[in-house]
């Protein structure tokens, strides 16, 4: 399945924690959202994956609210590299390397494409009418640079986060996987669809070319 199922049907809210931490938070959460009088049906979209589990105090406001910056980047920088799910492994890895380059570099974690979306929506209907209060997707990319680059992977269609681009006209190269029915074993199926910390760093190189 795709998180853009998730995106396009109404009255359900989407998320795709990729750590235990943010796991415990989204049910919680979605518990009592669908019992709101405006709550919806909530769907967490897992993996089996097993992840070294980060030892901190998680921020549960933005994890809701669809993302957070896991390493935030430093003012003006020129590129970060937004993940979901379970490939947050290979984006660690290609950030590591990455930051040897770019020491101002971003990762940041997207834990609802959906509620992003929806809010950054939101927002642009709501200035229409007057001054509006950016959504929380604007306020976590504003401290790039306006002509940096992103590098967006997931183990899902690339079309789940390739809209973060548009949000302030910033470059973007999307991974993720646009067809299936191959075998084999995680690396090996990462390395195919070019999900894995080699294609990230190529796209990061891609994007900070122009």
């Amino acid at each position: 399945n795709t998180p853009l199922i998730g995106m396009a049907q109404d009255r359900l809210a989407s998320f795709e924690p990729a750590y235990a931490d943010e796991l415990a938070v989204l049910m919680r959460h979605g518990f009592a959202h669908m019992q709101e009088e405006r709550g919806s049906s909530v769907w967490l979209r897992l993996s089996t994956r097993t992840l070294d589990q980060p030892a901190r105090v998680l921020d549960e406001a933005a994890t809701i609210a669809g993302g957070y910056w896991l390493h935030p980047p430093s003012p003006g920088a020129r590129i970060a590299i937004a993940y979901q799910g379970p490939v947050a492994p290979e984006a660690l890895a290609a950030f590591e390397t990455l930051r040897e380059e770019e020491p101002g570099a971003g990762l940041l974690a997207i834990t609802s494409p959906d509620r992003l979306h929806q809010g950054w929506l939101e927002a642009r209907r709501a200035g229409r009418l007057g001054p509006a209060t950016p959504s929380h997707i604007e306020t976590l990319l504003a401290p790039l640079a306006r002509d940096a680059g992103i590098v967006t992977v997931l183990d899902g269609h690339p079309a789940s986060l390739s809209w973060l681009g548009a949000v302030r006209g910033q470059r973007i190269a999307a991974l993720g996987v646009d067809h299936f029915g191959q075998s084999g074993d995680l690396p090996a199926l990462y390395a195919e669809y070019g999900l894995d910390t080699d294609a990230i760093l190529d796209a990061c190189a891609q994007v900070l070319i122009g």
